[in-house]
């Protein structure tokens, strides 16, 4: 079995440990675990295998919205990442289509239970729970509905300290704690009813929503008004082996690396260097992952840079203007082929690489789950959109962006605010702007005494190290939070360390010259190991360029206001004290290139619709011969039926439509669907499920 049993920032609970069967054989799993989960836990990563080719299907987007990790559970078919593992179950592989268990009784329909709220909160993530907390903060009634079994949406899988402002959006503070703090409060709220494990599965003409709460009752609801913040869905790439079992999106990989704890993989390639992409690789370092390397098709990472030079700085290879070429496996992934780009976006021939791995994350954006939004707006409802839903940002975006909608809903309901909407708007487009181009910054002169060094060079909106320092030292430029930082040297530094543990880019050191400027001792975060470092032990020393050397460890220690960064002060010659950033424990295993793969597929041959195995070339010829019409192209192919309703392949299929010269006034739009899980029917028949209802 591969648990994490040790990690770095998480705790790891005492689970109960239950049996269950898959395709016949015992394995084990923990109470509390999705079926997905426990499967990886098992080291099974074929699920199935689908109708139309028998390709091996497996987990894909871990959040409900495919049908990719299908498996029979106790005779029925259900989604593997979104059931729970239940003690003695029985689990088959899905091969081909399902059939659904026979039931010919006789059902005696029942009425729907019918509820009103004042408004009805869809997504439990950082934008749904900060507009809850508003709202039930001012004793309006709220239903907030999740679909996982617990709330804080994405913020429970990140273990990294948020950016932004502390006073407004908790930075400094990791996500998986600002989920719980969140969740505690809204729980706690005299207003506001919270049903988790519940799936809203349409909005209705009449202003109703149909809900099914714990897979188990379907209720309607009838809300005054609704907030939609249900988040964002990955994107996707086309290429060769796109849809074999180990190539998924780095949420998948999060749910079950921080959620799950399972260690899902020993050699992981990521895609893409945006924000997502780069945190992905570093949660994966935590959990004791090897990352073999990471590209970026663009010439440099889109994402923050002191995200960038955390993975630079453990020796992670990063390949700017890179593409994948293939993941290659017969039934899983098993090394994946690079290249470099040029000018053209045509890869450069002699620059193919092929890297063994047993995973590809792929991390090249997001798209808005937006489509209850639109319905609502279609049936004239009172609506807002919060979070990624209403446009892609970071969490700590989505918190002030849920806090802003909350705030439009008082006002439509009359209750008078004290915060000037405007202002606060501008500070949410200050949050969510794209981070600019690194500077150049010049290094302190000070040789005296102790002080801070800060290592970030790109004005991104950021604040902790401003609030923590005792003694008021620690300014931005002009006081703007998107400002760099830098130590006014008005007092003397005391040493406390704050800075260095509350920066989420680990990008503070702290320089002690006091003993001897010749050989100052140099402090830096470490979240790497919770176990405390021995002094004398001998650690790499880095920069954001390279290793330095090795250096005796003088002293380690946690501090209690942040006790999941450890604090490592090394003695270091002057010459460098000042260009070291970090520590590495271990080091670097730089994977060397395999043999030149030789492409065995075409461009055609190349999946567009995972869940219809639909083809590139499919998709071509039709729109050869004319077709432009998105609902035709789905009668022709079956592109877009999928469990996922087209949310996947439609932005590939777009990208095809461009290729050949089609503009995009003239593609006619596919119907957009919602909703995407199977639902018992006799829920809708007001029967308990769970209880005896098919």
């Amino acid at each position: 079995m591969e648990n994490i049993a040790k990690h770095p920032i998480l705790e790891i609970p005492d689970k109960k440990k239950i049996d269950f069967k898959f395709d016949g054989k015992l394995l084990y799993g923990f109470e509390g675990m999705v079926i997905s989960s426990a499967l990886f836990l098992n080291k099974v990563k074929i699920f199935g295998h689908h109708v139309k080719d028998r390709s091996p299907q497996g987990l894909f987007c871990a959040n409900g919205q495919c049908s990719q990790c299908n498996v029979i559970a106790d005779g029925v078919p259900v989604k593997a990442c979104m059931t729970l593992l239940t003690k003695g179950m029985k689990i088959e592989s899905c091969n081909g289509l399902p059939e659904l268990p026979l039931e010919d009784s006789h059902v005696e329909v029942k009425d729907i239970n019918l509820i009103n709220t004042d408004v009805l909160v869809i997504g439990g993530g950082p934008a749904g729970l900060s507009a809850t907390k508003i709202l039930g903060e001012n004793n309006i009634d709220v239903l907030l509905v999740d679909d996982k079994s617990r709330l804080g949406g994405k913020l429970v899988l990140q273990t990294h300290k948020f950016f932004g402002s502390q006073e407004d959006v908790y930075a400094g503070t990791r996500g998986i704690e600002i989920g719980n703090l969140l969740g505690e409060i809204v729980s706690n709220l005299d207003s506001v009813k919270i049903w988790v494990n519940s799936i809203v599965l349409a909005i209705f003409s009449d202003g109703l929503v149909g809900i099914i709460k714990d897979m188990d009752v379907y209720s309607l609801i009838k809300p005054k008004y609704l907030l939609i913040a249900t988040g964002a869905r990955e994107k996707m790439l086309v290429f060769p082996g796109n849809t074999l079992p180990g190539v998924y999106g780095a949420g998948a990989f999060q749910t079950l690396v921080n959620r799950d704890l399972v260690k899902a993989a020993e050699n992981i390639f990521i895609v893409g260097g945006g924000n997502v992409g780069l945190i992905a690789g570093y949660h994966a370092i935590q959990a004791g992952i090897n990352v073999v390397g990471l590209i970026e098709a663009l010439p440099q990472c889109g994402g923050y840079k002191v995200h960038e030079d955390k993975l630079k700085r453990l020796g992670v290879p990063i390949y700017t203007k890179h593409t994948v070429i293939s993941a290659n496996g017969k039934d899983k992934i098993e090394s994946i082929t690079i290249g470099k780009l040029m000018g053209s976006w045509d890869i450069e021939p002699g620059t193919e690489k092929t890297f063994a791995c047993d995973t590809l994350l792929i991390a090249v954006g997001l798209d808005p789950v937006d489509e209850f939004y639109h319905k609502a707006q279609q049936f004239n409802m009172k609506v807002w959109i919060a979070g990624d839903a209403q446009e892609i940002a970071e969490a700590s975006a989505a918190i002030f962006t849920g806090k802003i909608e909350a705030l439009k809903i008082l006002k439509e309901i009359g209750v008078p605010l004290t915060e000037n909407l405007e202002e606060l708007e501008d500070f949410a487009n200050l949050m969510k702007a794209k981070p600019p181009d690194p500077i150049q910054t010049e290094v302190i002169q000070k040789e005296e005494g102790i002080f801070p060094l800060f290592h970030c060079n790109q004005e991104i909106p950021c604040n902790p190290c401003t609030t923590v320092c005792p003694q008021q030292q620690i300014k931005t430029v002009d006081d703007l939070i998107t400002q760099l930082p830098y130590f006014t040297d008005d007092q003397d530094c005391i040493g406390c360390g704050n800075c260095v543990a509350v920066c989420p880019g680990l990008a503070i050191t702290l320089v002690d010259n006091r003993k001897d400027k010749n050989a100052p001792v140099v402090t830096f975060p470490l979240e790497l190991t919770s176990k405390k470092i021995e002094t004398g032990r001998t650690v790499m020393v880095v920069s954001n360029d390279g290793d330095l050397g090795e250096y005796e460890v003088t002293r380690a220690r946690f501090l209690k206001e942040f006790p999941k960064t450890q604090l490592v002060s090394v003695k270091l010659p002057s010459e460098i004290a000042k260009v070291a950033v970090g520590i590495k424990l271990i080091k670097s295993s730089y994977t060397e290139p395999m043999d030149l793969y030789q492409q065995s597929h075409t461009d055609d041959d190349i999946i567009v619709c995972r869940c219809e195995r639909v083809s590139v070339g499919e998709i071509r010829k039709w729109i050869r011969y004319g077709v432009h019409d998105f609902n035709e192209l789905k009668a022709l192919t079956k592109a877009g039926m999928g469990a996922c309703g087209g949310k996947t392949c439609t932005t590939l299929i777009n990208r095809i439509f461009r290729e050949e010269g089609i503009e995009q006034e003239k593609i006619i739009p596919g119907t957009k669907r919602p909703l995407f899980v199977e639902v018992p029917m006799g829920a809708f028949a007001g029967l308990k499920t769970k209880k005896g209802g098919k």
